[in-house]
């Protein structure tokens, strides 16, 4: 049983009802959905078996990317704090988790629903199926090496690695990034897709990222990063607003509280943000 899950096999049709085939392989019987096409009793049938939210032995015929020995992207649809995060790999039943022995140990750096995570599948001695993530060979094998002529140029990319000493990432053309402490507001989560620049080319091959705005475009610069903050905080709200304390704004922010108050005029005017009951609050994302 647990080579079949999490794995494409091909098995026999023996039965079937209205909404179901019924396939054999090795003993083991999995249902089959009609939807998926027409068959045939004593067909050979190709697809990928798992068990679903019921504990149900099922086979689809419309195979996900991710499963075991191939790595594909899936995306977030949720967390718990005692087992993982789970992640739709396309199955219509059935989400996958990544237990949070693979996943950071500080909480806010966990995936959140809509992030994306490559992951295959494995199957534990209890025949319970598992998202894992991809680690760095995988990575290093799915990438390009990056060019002298990428400088300056706008990427966006999926963040996999976090390390004290920077953030790494894919990005959508499969080139690797890296994001140093120092070109960044606030570390990304992992799975968190996130824009940036190419501001250097390593000898490896790896793009040195920054996620701050060009020089030319200083003016957003404070309004850039108090936005980072709204889009971050829960509930895009924080604590803050023209009226708080400067030591307070220096602190959270590293800026003075002139610059802050010129920040949040600068999104007020452009109507993303409004203050309300001692918060400052997000209420449109810009383009």
């Amino acid at each position: 049983m647990k080579d079949l899950l999490a794995s494409v096999f091909s098995g026999l049709i023996i039965d079937e009802n209205e909404q179901n085939y019924f396939v054999q392989k090795g003993g083991v019987t999995f249902r089959l959905a009609k939807e998926e096409g027409e068959h045939h009793l004593g067909e050979a049938v190709e697809g990928f078996g798992y068990q679903n939210q019921k504990q149900e032995n099922v086979l689809t015929t419309n195979i996900p990317k991710s499963r075991k020995g191939h790595y594909a992207f899936g995306t977030v649809t949720g967390s718990r704090r005692d087992l993982g995060v789970f992640v739709d790999i396309g199955l219509k039943d059935k989400d996958m988790v990544v237990s949070l022995d693979e996943l950071p140990t500080m909480r806010e750096l966990w995936p959140k629903k809509g992030d994306r995570l490559m992951v295959s599948l494995r199957v534990d001695d209890k025949e319970r199926i598992w998202a894992s993530l991809a680690d760095e060979k995988i990575f290093k094998a799915l990438s390009k090496n990056g060019t002298e002529q990428m400088k300056n140029q706008d990427v966006t990319g999926t963040v996999y690695r976090l390390k004290l000493a920077g953030t790494y990432l894919l990005t959508d053309d499969f080139y690797i990034g890296f994001v140093h402490p120092s070109e960044r507001y606030q570390e990304p989560r992992l799975g968190e897709v996130v824009k940036g620049r190419v501001i250097g080319v390593r000898p490896d091959g790896v793009l040195n990222l920054s996620l701050k705005p060009r020089a030319h475009e200083a003016i957003s610069n404070d309004a850039a990063m108090v936005l980072t903050f709204l889009e971050r905080a829960p509930e895009n709200k924080i604590p803050f607003t023209d009226k708080s304390a400067p030591e307070e704004i220096l602190q959270t922010f590293g800026i003075s509280k002139g610059q802050f108050k010129r920040a949040l005029g600068t999104l007020m005017k452009q109507r993303l943000i409004e203050q309300k009951d001692g918060f400052t609050i997000l209420v449109k994302k810009p383009n």
